[in-house]
């Protein structure tokens, strides 16, 4: 059988459009998330949310198998919102200044989540291809109505981050300016915070911990050098993001590769492609100037 063919991914596309279009939905909202992420250098707390969802959907399969719960009492999408939404009320809680004490509670997290999720797994090997989905992502097996909850949570943080964009922007980046000005801070960053659990959470169960990893950082890293101010590398992010969650489908049809580590992938050279880009702008910048 010969190698396949974009002819060959066209004819099945009732079979990928699912997963191709909830990866490129989530990679959309979570690349527009990660410019918070990278320039607010949260970049392990989002590695620890989404390790954390994938803990909630490993005992959410758990439950099910081992203590008789029935499935809509613990679904996997609701195993991963709790277990989420647990981890971000632990870090909240701690209102620490020094920063080796919130990187070792995010590092705690981190490795329970990702520990957790695989010492859970070899208790119910009946549902090992859903761990391995869980942790790496998975070619086809994206439901519509996965595709469906996503739109309408995309939907619904770009409209919340549209109403505070500006608010969120200064408990980022200048929380203390933010208080001078009066602005709810603790509000701000609790709503900025809950949003991001929420996306990361859900494209954990859709998708898998890697892609969605993936997806909350490197779309910004690739930008960033590139955008001239927070609003421009958000959409520049998001139109990156939605790119490497379709691309990384791609490559893992043609070359059959696992497609979280596709996407990663992807996403690796678009941050090359980025830095390559920006340096070369700063230089080109650089020789004008000098000419004046």
């Amino acid at each position: 059988m010969g190698d396949p063919t974009l002819s060959q991914f066209i004819e099945g596309w009732p079979l990928f459009r699912e997963p191709v279009l909830a990866a490129a939905c989530a990679g959309g909202l979570l690349g527009a998330l990660g410019v918070y992420v990278v320039l607010g250098r949260m970049v392990f707390l989002s590695a620890a949310l989404s390790q954390s969802a994938g803990l909630g959907v490993a005992l959410a399969f758990f439950a099910q198998l081992h203590l008789a719960v029935s499935p809509s009492m613990a679904s996997p999408a609701l195993g991963a919102a709790l277990v989420t939404f647990l981890a971000l009320g632990l870090i909240m809680r701690d209102r620490s200044v020094e920063g080796h004490r919130r990187d070792g509670l995010l590092g705690l997290v981190f490795l329970v989540g990702s520990g957790g999720t695989l010492i859970v797994g070899t208790r119910i090997v009946q549902e090992v291809q859903d761990i391995q989905t869980l942790l790496f992502g998975t070619a086809v097996a994206v439901l519509p109505e996965d595709l469906r909850a996503l739109a309408v949570l995309t939907a619904l943080v770009g409209a919340v981050h549209l109403i505070g964009a500006r608010g969120f922007v200064e408990v980022v980046f200048d929380p203390d300016g933010a208080r001078v000005r009066g602005l709810p801070v603790g509000g701000l960053r609790a709503a900025l915070l809950v949003t991001m659990a929420a996306s990361v959470s859900l494209v954990t169960q859709v998708l898998g911990a890697l892609p969605a990893f993936a997806f909350s950082v490197l779309p910004a890293l690739a930008v960033v050098p590139l955008a001239s101010n927070v609003p421009r590398a958000m959409l520049m992010a998001a139109v990156a993001g939605a790119s490497m969650g379709a691309l990384g489908y791609l490559m893992a049809f043609f070359y059959d590769l696992p497609v979280g580590a596709s996407q990663a992938l992807v996403g690796v050279a678009m941050v090359g492609l980025g830095g390559g880009l920006g340096r070369a702008i700063g230089w080109a910048f650089g020789v004008v100037r000098s000419r004046r």
